[in-house]
């Protein structure tokens, strides 16, 4: 098996959730993104850290963020030399 679906392979895997037994106390990743959202707020109103300037949510994902959108319309506008000349 080559390199290229060798890698392939362990992703689908991965994916699955079979590269490491599944503990079926474990709880869903729905209710774990819940007790961060929750935990997030309160240490934000404790004032112990600050909501993101950059989305209109703390749980915004960055791709859907604007700015983001932004950044890679712009990126698109580049021609390939001059994206390699800026290094």
């Amino acid at each position: 098996m080559d390199t290229k679906k060798l890698r392939q392979k362990i992703l689908d895997l991965a994916i699955r959730g079979k590269l490491v037994p599944q503990d079926p106390n474990d709880e869903p990743a729905s209710v774990l993104l819940e007790r961060i959202r929750a935990e997030k707020e309160r240490q934000i109103k404790e004032g112990k850290i600050k909501r993101s300037k950059n989305s209109a949510s703390s749980d915004t994902p960055h791709y859907e963020n604007e700015a983001y959108h932004k950044l890679l319309k712009n990126q698109r506008k580049r021609s390939p030399t001059a994206i390699v000349g800026d290094r």
